[in-house]
């Protein structure tokens, strides 16, 4: 390699860009240095050519370098001095390439992120837990609103239990002024309050009233025999995280309907003596299998024919869809069983009225016109007792 610098350019090259550097050593020694970048040397991974003859006229050496397939303008200069214009295009060819590598990284993050979450999800309740099949697919979907049947006891259709004292329990097995318990399989009830309006925040303060018919598929307040028991009915606070648990036993299946758990949610406790402050009437389902096994005890006799005589998809409530109101749960018939679902609710819009008995909107009609109970024991069907098996067409609610 020539190492003598040329002081001039060729007279025919007018146009050629001076190569000239007087004094180089010196000048690079000033304190007004510029401090090269970290490139590497133009001989990492570069091509020299020279073209026939050697050097040119004037004693330039007219030979061009190549810098990761970029031709150097200035090929007597370092990579740092190549000018602006060639460190413009080598910073944004680098942005680009670290540009593209950050998008991969970023994609395996995210395809590691949703394997994670795919295998980490479940039903809640590990190999003993059950759902009865539903995917768990609701995004920010409300609870629905159902009929809250002919046996309310809140005030729309007679008898109004939200009015006695005591009826703010956890424990709802027994009635509230008498001795008498509702014998079954313990469940442990758990339901999880949230609001869609405030991005699924809980609801703390709000008020539950859940209800439900016992082991023969009676109601309390409006069986014959039944009008002064109160078991299997309560009101719990929604708490800070959002959550409400009641200690009861697990419905019977009556002739017509699926296994069922009624539920209405108020704004608050004070709001819970009128039936028509309730921000949400529903209804919760339980899966077949735990239905079928807690149906095997002669406690609950004639629920199993009944059930047999009914699916999801024939039932009066569920069969537009039970996705949301298909409830968890968990345990066995000895130790009992743990029941959650979720039930969200968007109080930014008016709450949509449920139907009443029968199939009216406004609570009335049907069976237990103003609190009379259809003929027959209330908690049965319209048909005949508990283990009366039909082909799932009543109106109970």
């Amino acid at each position: 390699m020539n190492t003598t610098e040329p002081t001039s350019t060729p007279a025919d090259s007018s146009d050629q860009e001076d190569l000239t550097v007087p004094n180089r050593a010196a000048h690079r020694s000033t304190s007004a240095r510029r401090v090269g970048r970290p490139f590497p040397a133009v001989a990492e991974g570069s091509e020299t050519s020279h073209p026939a003859g050697g050097s040119g006229t004037g004693g330039a050496d007219e030979r061009s370098a190549v810098w990761e397939g970029r031709r150097l303008d200035r090929p007597l200069e370092d990579v740092e001095d190549q000018g602006l214009a060639f460190d413009l295009g080598t910073l944004v060819s680098r942005r680009r390439t670290i540009g593209v590598a950050g998008a991969g990284a970023a994609a395996l993050v995210l395809a590691a992120c949703g394997v994670a979450s795919g295998s980490a999800s479940s039903d809640g309740g590990g190999s003993d837990a059950s759902d009865g099949g539903s995917d768990g697919t609701t995004g920010d979907a409300e609870m629905p609103t159902e009929t809250a049947g002919p046996y309310p006891g809140d005030g729309s259709n007679g008898a109004d239990v939200l009015e006695i004292s005591g009826v703010e329990r956890s424990d709802i097995r027994s009635s509230i002024d008498t001795d008498t318990v509702a014998e079954g399989t313990p469940i442990t009830l758990t339901m999880t309050v949230t609001d869609l309006a405030e991005e699924g925040a809980a609801m703390p303060g709000a008020s539950v009233y859940v209800w439900h018919c016992d082991a023969q598929g009676e109601y309390s307040m409006y069986g014959d025999g039944l009008e002064e028991e109160t078991y299997l009915r309560g009101v719990q606070v929604v708490g800070e995280d959002g959550t409400v648990t009641f200690t009861s036993i697990f419905p019977g299946c009556y002739s017509g309907r699926w296994p069922h758990i009624h539920f209405e949610v108020f704004p608050d406790i004070d709001s819970i003596t009128d039936a028509g402050n309730a921000v949400l009437t529903s209804q919760l389902a339980l899966p077949e299998d735990v239905s079928t096994q807690v149906y095997s005890s002669a406690q609950y006799d004639g629920s199993a024919e009944n059930l047999d005589a009914i699916t999801l998809e024939s039932d009066n409530v569920f069969s537009d869809g039970w996705d949301m109101q298909l409830a968890t749960v968990t345990g066995d018939v000895d130790a009992g069983y743990q029941v959650s679902i979720d039930v969200p609710i968007d109080t930014s819009t008016e709450p949509e009225a449920p139907e009443g008995p029968g199939g009216a909107q406004d609570g009335t009609g049907g069976p237990g016109v103003g609190g009379e109970p259809p003929e027959g024991a209330p908690g049965e069907p319209p048909a005949g007792e508990p283990g009366d098996a039909s082909d799932g067409g009543s109106d109970q609610g």
